[in-house]
């Protein structure tokens, strides 16, 4: 599965990812850039009175490869 991985950084200054599921993989970059500044002016994510999403840094995707080797039967 594709995922969307979009990085900010804090108000202390560490980076925090938000990762969504389930996302259209043709997203226009000037349209990902827009809802990421969006997150950013809304200041509604906070923990420990942290702002979590304070500014851009990037944003790409992910998809994850799963390789089985071998597979043994749960009892």
């Amino acid at each position: 599965m594709k995922k969307l991985q979009l990085v900010f950084k804090t108000a202390a200054g560490k980076r925090r990812d938000l990762v969504l599921n389930y996302i259209k993989d043709d997203l226009d970059p000037i349209a990902v850039k827009s809802a990421m500044d969006k997150i950013t002016a809304s200041k509604i994510f906070e923990k420990d009175t942290v702002q979590l999403f304070t500014e851009v840094v990037s944003a790409k995707y992910v998809q994850r490869t799963e390789t089985e080797i071998f597979k043994t039967k749960l009892s």
